[in-house]
């Protein structure tokens, strides 16, 4: 693994931790030497989160749309900061750039994007490891919903495996390191996508 994409928000929520969590994930990113790539702000969590891993001298990547360098206010100081078109471009090329998916506290956007990549994985697009940053049990309520699909049988079983939900960002990269996705059988073969 050489990077890790944050998905997070451009705000600081309510809570300080949420601001913390994003540091505390930002240097032990930095320390286990894996870049980061994130929607390139400088506020919010997103900001944060970046701050910490060019404090701590790792690399940090940002992918931010053209409309939103100005309103998100476009970090100055990163290591690289792509400005693309589109969310399209802009989670298309996250998604290239990274080796693993990481949701830290968020909005709407947050959570649309690490589903779309977990999608991806449950259609087998890729087998990189995601994995929700469970900071003050802010996705408690998620995963209790995302059980109840399950149980329902809108999700199979053993997709379950394919999100991995943590507390503390170390365990959480310590598994990342150790991840296999889930093998199963789709409904189209690779070379019929």
């Amino acid at each position: 693994m050489k990077r890790i994409c944050v998905y997070c928000g451009s705000s600081p929520g309510r809570q300080p931790r949420y601001l913390q969590a994003a540091s505390e994930l930002g240097r032990r990113l930095a320390a286990r030497n894996l870049g980061l790539v994130y929607g390139g702000a400088s506020i919010g969590i997103m900001g944060a989160v970046a701050d910490a891993v060019m404090a701590a001298g790792g690399e940090a990547i940002g992918v931010i749309p053209e409309a939103l360098a100005v309103k998100e206010v476009a970090h100055a100081s990163l290591t690289e900061q792509y400005v693309v078109k589109s969310m399209h471009e802009r989670k298309a090329l996250m998604a290239d750039l990274s080796d693993g998916f990481v949701a830290l506290p968020g909005g709407w956007g947050t959570l649309e994007e690490i589903f779309e990549i977990l999608t991806w994985a449950q259609l087998g697009f890729h087998e990189k490891p995601c994995g929700l940053l469970n900071v003050e049990g802010y996705f408690d309520s998620l995963f209790s919903f995302l059980e109840h699909q399950i149980e329902e049988q809108f999700v199979k079983p053993i997709y379950r495996e394919m999100l991995i939900l943590e507390d503390q960002a170390d365990v959480m990269l310590q598994r990342f390191e150790h991840y296999q996705a889930p093998r199963v059988k789709k409904w189209l073969a690779p070379d019929e996508t």
